[in-house]
């Protein structure tokens, strides 16, 4: 054959894959009904419907029930090709179709057959399509395919239970002899899938996981896989346990450091690595990774790499010892362990060697992918906070990859760096801030270039020269998109607003902005201008300064139930919970794939959650969402916990409820509170069943007292309910009667930081401090319990709400902060507090517009 009918030949078969018709296949599905079969035929056409289901195309009730139906029909011919494509089809169909359980006797007669291909397949097609009635129906075959000789059809019957556990736990638990005896088996996948379902049967029984998992150690496990499987769990209950259990738990992990798998000994090394309680085989487990990074096969130098740099964010002097091995991996052909070999350096390395290092980075930087090249900005990104002195080398090579090709998530990773970098060192700020100007004159996100506007308008009037940056920022009103150039309209405004020495010219081109097209733009102009033109402080602080950026979410849903419910009072947009910034953790580990999902703020959580709540909309906006509190503990039968929601005048308690008897079915569930004084209960919604393993809600609606500083105190709880015995199976009552019961809960408390909402103090916080010096203020000493200052205070931030950032000073340590009453009542806190003669006193003092407000923060600490 020459080339040119090879390559025709090439393209004659994928054209069956191209163009591609839903309509078209559901007419030559109908060849199924044909007799007799011809297997070539239906081979082509059962491969393209599960290409085009693969490819995402939705089928409809009646076209996947056609066409399901049309595909067993194929169940009369012998060819084996053919008959494991209607299994693939079974699978892929069930979900859409209605009625598959009639195919069920073919499947079963298919899984009880001669032929061990069409048992294995049968089965994880039978999967697929059973409910817990049918299950008890072949449970005696589910339970000889356990245990049969051949690993294919074992294993499929184990993945197949494994599925089934989460729905009918209690039936596959009938099959656990049958899984215990299956792990000890020759073959490496059926012992792996054995004990997957022998401890998902015992998840929720810590004392007979943990001895099977001890059990198991003592016993030669043949297969690698289930080895890492049971490492997996061992490390999971030693983390959590404290007894004597976990020394024996840690000892089997330490050993298959020495295990002759690979596989097992990464696994070991990869377990005691992320522990969060430092543990002897750590040294052990870094042994191994570097012996790893010495390999000849690149897939265990990338596994000893990547492991490396993960325990180097944690624990970077226990890395130190593998510098050298780490440096020969610089120059390794697979620039993804060059890369992580560079990171971890970074993150362990002496500030002498760091020059160096960072100078090797733009030499690979090229070959690598954007995931990679993040890696390596989020090293540099902890540098600048250790080394804050080499600022100049951090900024200069972040600017060289600002300028270089790249998707908008890898640029933005640098962007977030050099802010940072502004941020936290006022060394660096300038030179940063001429670096993103550089970066916006050619940035081709928008998205990113109204970030970086942002940031020049909050630190560019803090600079020595604050005019130089005006050109940059006015070159986006003449040349970007309209998003950017309203950005830019804004940042101009608050460089008016900060440097009154550039008002001028300020007002000059926000003139020239009022003839922009883009409506947005003139807008933004008009409106600033009539601020700035007002010379009124407190005016330009509150709406160009400092302006609280309100959740898009919660304002639509609160501007909706305002206009529903038509109140006389005007909508009050401070009520709506502002916009936060999600606060990086220093302990981050370094992630190669970022996957970062939407982050939603706790009010938009439960936003549809709240709405069974009758006259809801009644309230007002929500103000704040708290976070849930335990109300028993972890191991109980029935485990509760409560989520307080407040809003202006009311407080919305949620309890969250768990059932975890499989056993037992709970009607009429609701909670008896026993009130404080001064609150009023209006109404609940109680739970109507409560069934095993699935969460469910009650909510009790309350209003709060007149006065604030009575809304302190805690509720009295007991959850009452009906208890009825069900079948563990199918999770229906069994027929007897039921029987009032009650459970005790811990005490639900309202707290003074309920009801704020509290933030620590922003760069003009002085000037806003001194602006409220007419306001009602507060003022107390306390001595408090502890000695230490430093755990005091941190002590005092947590009772009211605020963030660890609020803290200055050393040996005198101050808190400064500020927030809002859920009545939208500003307050100001400012406290001292100091070490003396083994205890701490903490002046405090708060000034609001509202004397009780101010009262009530004291109170709350009295």
């Amino acid at each position: 054959m020459n080339r040119k009918d090879k390559r025709e030949d090439e393209d004659g078969v994928l054209s069956i894959f191209q163009n591609l018709d839903k309509t078209t296949l559901i007419q030559e599905a109908r060849y199924f009904n044909s007799t007799p079969v011809y297997p070539r035929k239906c081979i082509h056409i059962l491969t393209k419907i599960i290409f085009l289901l693969n490819q995402g195309e939705k089928l409809t009730t009646q076209e996947a029930t056609d066409m399901f139906f049309a595909t067993t029909k194929l169940f009369q011919s012998q060819d084996i090709v053919l008959r494991r494509l209607v299994y693939l089809c079974i699978k892929e169909l069930s979900p859409m179709a209605q009625d598959v359980i009639i195919v069920t006797s073919s499947l079963t007669k298919d899984m009880t057959g001669k032929e061990d291909l069409y048992r294995a397949s049968a089965i994880r097609a039978l999967c697929c399509i059973s409910d817990s009635t049918m299950l008890q129906a072949i449970e005696r075959y589910m339970k000889q395919a356990i245990v049969d000789k051949n690993p294919a059809v074992s294993s499929a019957a184990l993945v197949s239970t494994l599925h089934w556990s989460a729905s009918v736990p209690d039936l596959v638990k009938r099959w656990v002899n049958e899984a215990q005896e299956a792990i000890m088996s020759d073959n490496t996948m059926v012992s792996y899938h054995a004990l997957a379902v022998v401890a998902s049967c015992r998840r929720n029984d810590r004392l007979s996981l943990v001895k099977l998992i001890t059990k198991l150690s003592r016993a030669s496990l043949r297969s690698p896989y289930a080895l890492c499987l049971l490492i997996r769990h061992a490390a999971k209950l030693a983390e959590e346990d404290e007894t004597d259990a976990a020394e024996s738990l840690m000892t089997f992990i330490e050993s298959c450091l020495r295990h002759k798998s690979e596989i097992v000994i990464y696994e070991a090394a990869h377990a005691l690595v992320n522990l969060n309680k430092t543990t002897n085989g750590l040294s052990n487990a870094v042994s191994v990774l570097q012996l790893f990074c010495t390999s000849s096969k690149a897939t265990l130098r990338l596994a000893g790499a990547r492991t490396l740099a993960k325990l180097a964010a944690k624990h970077p002097n226990a890395v130190a010892d593998c510098a050298v091995d780490l440096e020969n991996l610089i120059s390794d052909p697979n620039r993804s362990v060059a890369t992580l070999a560079v990171t971890t350096l970074l993150a362990t390395g002496a500030k002498s060697s760091i020059d160096r290092l960072i100078k090797q980075i733009p030499g690979f930087l090229s070959e690598i992918s954007d995931d990679f090249k993040i890696v390596v900005v989020q090293a540099i990104r902890r540098l600048c906070s250790k080394f804050p002195s080499k600022h100049q080398s951090f900024s200069t090579v972040l600017s060289d990859m600002l300028r270089e090709e790249g998707g908008l998530q890898y640029k933005t990773a640098i962007a977030d760096a050099i802010i940072s970098l502004v941020e936290e060192n006022l060394d660096a700020k300038e030179t940063c801030l001429a670096h993103l100007c550089e970066f916006i004159e050619d940035c081709e996100h928008s998205s990113l270039a109204v970030r970086i506007l942002h940031v020049l308008g909050r630190e560019g009037p803090k600079a020595r020269q604050p005019s130089r940056y005006i050109r940059y920022i006015y070159n986006r009103v003449i040349l970007e998109a309209g998003a950017v150039r309203a950005a830019a309209v804004s940042t101009v405004a608050r460089f008016g607003a900060t440097r009154p020495e550039l008002l001028p010219n300020v007002r000059v081109l926000l003139a020239r902005c009022q003839l922009d097209d883009e409506d947005e733009v003139r807008d933004r102009a008009i409106y600033y201008s009539a601020i700035l033109d007002s010379e009124n402080p407190q005016l330009i602080n509150d709406y160009i300064i400092n302006v609280p950026i309100p959740n898009p979410v919660l304002l639509e849903k609160a501007l909706n139930d305002y206009l529903n419910s038509t109140p006389e009072e005007p909508f009050n947009i401070a009520s709506v919970p502002s916009v936060e910034d999600p606060q990086e953790t220093k302990d981050a580990l370094i992630e190669i794939e970022t996957c970062k999902l939407p982050i939603i703020s706790r009010e938009e959580k439960y936003a549809e959650e709240l709405n069974v709540v009758p006259g809801i909309e009644k309230l007002g906006p929500i103000f704040k969402t708290c976070e849930s509190v335990d109300l028993t503990e972890p191991e109980t039968e029935y485990r509760v916990r409560c989520v307080k929601h407040i809003f202006e005048r009311h407080i919305i308690l949620q309890f969250e409820c768990l059932n975890t008897l499989s056993n037992m079915l709970l009607e009429n569930v609701h909670i008896r509170l026993d009130s404080i004084s001064g609150y009023k209960f209006l109404c609940e919604v109680p739970c109507g069943q409560l069934v095993f393993d699935k969460q469910d809600s009650i909510f009790c609606l309350l209003e709060f007292p007149e006065s604030p500083i009575e809304t302190l105190g805690s509720f009295g709880a007991v959850l009452e309910f009906v208890c009825v015995d069900c079948d563990p199976t199918t999770g229906l009552p069994d027929g007897s009667e039921g029987y009032a019961d009650t459970y005790p809960l811990e005490d639900v408390e309202v707290a003074c930081a309920d009801q704020f909402r509290a933030r620590a103090a922003t760069n003009d916080w002085e000037a806003s401090w001194e602006r409220a010096a007419s306001s009602a203020e507060a003022c107390d000493t306390f001595g408090l319990s502890q000695r230490d200052v430093s755990e005091a205070t941190i002590a005092v931030c947590e009772h009211l709400g605020l963030p660890k950032s609020a803290i200055s000073g050393d040996a005198v340590k101050e808190i400064r902060g500020g927030g809002l009453w859920r009545g939208g009542a500003p307050i100001l806190i400012r406290a001292r507090l100091v070490a003396a003669q083994g205890a701490v006193t903490m002046q405090l003092t708060a000034r609001s517009t509202r004397v009780d407000i101010a009262t009530l923060l004291l109170a709350a600490i009295g």
